[in-house]
């Protein structure tokens, strides 16, 4: 074990180095273009390859193509080149093809606030890609978590073979602190499951299987890869019964199995009449702000959700059902809200906190609206 002071964007390279990430295929895009610059120099120190491609697009279906091939693959960008990637990201979920897209968000839309923090692509990363598919996305907020977050999303996309969205920004990505650097005896690293029949008796995509083993290309077993609505073998077809069980058993994969990567932090709820609700870099206010207001006697607590896909109903259906009101802080127009609400809204009051101008929400401004309401209504 070693501590170093690093970036976030470094320590999500060393998180996917350890995670055993040897493919890197990326375009520079402001504020994740670290990510890019230190895989380029440390992948080929690890027998792996780095790669600029001309394009997001690209990018997104080199690594799908590098996993097939059965390299843990991965690439990074920021909202703009996020939003090119979501064909491909479609087409990674629907030919289970675990990889790890990074995406440090900054202002939007359009090219935006290059170098400002923004949460603003969480609906994207849930709904990006069109049609109905399964999506992980995890939101660390130090440069610890980010370290830690990148293995477990290498973890999560080799286990489910799906996409993982390593949903990061600004704030994050370029904050510097002391991390801690692990051995690898002590690091958990999931591979994906291989066949162990013979290459004849293979089936790429067997139905009664919810997550089939994957052969890479090359090892002998031979199978069609398409976009389409495939059969078990990999092909094509319109059969309507075949494509409602892979859609079925592409989203349920994930769905039904999020207790194994439901991941969070809760702060002070024990005896919490008031919670805040953020991720990311506003969690960091988020923290500093429970305390504030603590401090004025409001019985205030923090729910942090870190798996952001799929969405922590089980949990904040439970806070919701023992607090009076839910504020949810994001620097967005209230993408995350709208989640909250359907759920705690039927228990509590669900208000929101917003700020798009690529500033960080402070601790002083949640403090402000949570304090002030509450002053107020004990004046009255």
């Amino acid at each position: 074990m070693a501590y170093k002071l690093v970036q976030g964007n470094e320590a999500c390279v060393e998180g996917a180095l350890a995670a055993g990430m040897r493919f890197f295929a990326g375009y520079p895009i402001t504020p994740s273009t670290e990510i890019a610059e230190i895989s380029s120099q440390k992948l080929p120190q690890y027998g792996g390859k780095f790669i600029q491609m001309e394009d997001e697009i690209a990018s997104m279906a080199a690594i799908i193509g590098a996993s097939l091939a059965g390299v843990k693959s991965m690439t990074a960008t920021s909202g703009p080149g996020f939003s090119l990637m979501q064909e491909n990201l479609g087409y990674a979920a629907i030919t289970e093809t675990p990889c790890v897209l990074v995406n440090v968000q900054r202002g939007g839309p359009s090219t935006g606030l290059p170098t400002l923090p923004a949460q603003g692509d969480i609906m994207q990363a849930k709904w990006g890609t069109h049609g109905d598919h399964p999506t992980v996305a995890l939101t660390p907020n130090s440069v610890q978590e980010v370290y830690e977050y990148t293995i477990k999303a290498f973890n999560i996309a080799e286990k489910f073979r799906t996409p993982v969205i390593l949903l990061m920004d600004e704030t994050v990505g370029h904050l510097r602190e002391k991390m801690l650097i692990k051995d690898p005896s002590e690091i958990e690293i999931i591979n994906r499951k291989k066949p162990t029949c013979k290459p004849e008796e293979y089936i790429a995509f067997k139905s009664d299987d919810s997550i089939p083993p994957m052969a890479a290309f090359g090892e002998g077993y031979r199978y069609h890869v398409t976009g389409l609505i495939h059969d078990e073998t990999g092909f094509p077809t319109n059969n309507s019964q075949i494509a409602d069980n892979l859609i079925r058993r592409l989203v349920g994969k994930v769905e039904n199995n999020i207790d194994d990567f439901s991941y969070y932090e809760e702060y002070k709820l024990e005896d919490a009449e008031i919670v805040i609700l953020a991720f990311g870099g506003v969690s960091r206010s988020a923290k500093s702000a429970v305390d504030k207001l603590r401090s004025k006697d409001l019985k205030v607590g923090l729910f942090r959700p870190i798996t952001m896909w799929p969405f922590l109903e089980k949990q904040i259906s439970n806070i919701a059902q023992k607090v009076e009101e839910i504020f949810v802080a994001e620097m967005n127009l209230g993408q995350y809200y709208l989640e909250v609400d359907r759920v705690a809204g039927k228990y509590c009051r669900v208000e929101k906190i917003n700020k798009v101008n690529g500033e960080l929400i402070t601790p002083d401004e949640i403090i402000s609206v949570i304090g002030g309401k509450y002053e107020l209504q004990r004046n009255n």
